[in-house]
């Protein structure tokens, strides 16, 4: 089969022949229709990522750990976990039984990529309980999440919502009610997340120097007790650590969150077919740019231009 085959940490993925998977006991082989390019495989194939170790077990390996595919039967799924080394980026690859979900007809396999996308931001509703007329900050707003976030914030009753980015240009183009450069000095960026607040939930991309200035942005400045904010922490595009102090917990309200807060089986599947009924709609709508496998070179070393996603067609 055709594949985009890895050859060495943190090289660029070549498009070239490697052998077929074979199903071992409970396995199933699946056709790949379409597979998302994200940043995050980029770091795990770099070696950068926790999950590195646990896909980096052997070279040469197919990138990308997820994808839509069809199962022998015909049947069109969401496919995740396959065995190394057959990753995603290939014509075939192979799963074990169960690790698989179907995609209802109309829903088109590149778009189903991303969905999972579309997901994460439910943690608005998952994991801060966002309720209608709230205010929403979107930190790392212009990227493919964001951007999708920024949708499902409005789609959720969402009653303001501000969008933080370091790309002025990019923030004009977002439909929101405030936005936030952070690709300005610290004391700056403190005073504009002041000026566009206050927040009633955060989902935050970002992490690292952002996230830490708009923590010192909800200290209160006296012993009156700030708003409650709840922060979901989804993301660490601005670095993977940052500074709280004290005082940033003590008096703020502020409420840090992880993505997964609230999230079992059931949670889950509320989440999901509420992004697939609005996607089927047309309420939830995906900028992607379809890539076919022979140009996997090119797509690796490239970026997401715009809040498009990348999606490969073997």
């Amino acid at each position: 089969m055709k594949a985009a085959v890895l050859h060495e940490v943190g090289g660029v993925p070549r498009y070239e022949d490697f052998p077929d998977p074979v199903p071992a006991a409970g396995e199933v082989l699946v056709e790949v229709l379409a597979a998302a390019l994200e940043n995050v495989d980029k770091a795990v194939a770099a070696g950068k990522h926790y999950a590195s170790a646990q896909y980096l077990t052997e070279l040469p390996m197919i990138p990308v750990f997820d994808g839509v595919g069809r199962l022998a039967d015909g049947t069109v799924v969401g496919f995740g976990n396959p065995r190394s080394p057959y990753g995603a980026l290939a014509e075939l690859t192979v799963v074990p039984e169960g690790s698989y979900a179907p995609i209802p007809d109309g829903v088109d396999p590149a778009v189903a990529t991303v969905l999972a996308s579309a997901i994460t931001a439910m943690t608005m509703r998952t994991a801060a309980g966002l309720e209608p007329g709230e205010t929403v900050l979107i930190q790392g707003a212009t990227g493919v999440s964001g951007r999708l976030a920024i949708q499902v914030a409005r789609l959720l009753g969402a009653g303001r919502i501000v969008a933080s980015g370091r790309d002025p240009e990019q923030l004009q183009e977002l439909e929101v009610d405030a936005t936030v450069n952070t690709a300005v000095v610290d004391d700056v960026l403190r005073e504009a997340y002041v000026a566009a607040g206050p927040y009633d939930v955060v989902l935050d991309f970002l992490w690292g120097r952002p996230t830490e200035m708009l923590l010192r942005a909800l200290t209160p400045e006296s012993f009156a007790f700030g708003k409650p904010t709840r922060i979901v922490q989804t993301g660490e595009v601005a670095g993977p650590d940052l500074v709280v102090p004290a005082s940033a917990l003590r008096t703020s309200g502020v409420e840090l969150y992880g993505a997964g807060r609230n999230l079992n089986p059931e949670r889950m599947g509320e989440a999901y077919h509420q992004v697939l009924e609005w996607t089927r709609t047309g309420k939830l709508t995906y900028m992607i740019d379809r890539v076919p496998l022979t140009d996997i070179e090119t797509a690796w070393q490239g970026t997401s231009s715009r809040g498009r996603r990348t999606v490969i067609i073997p």
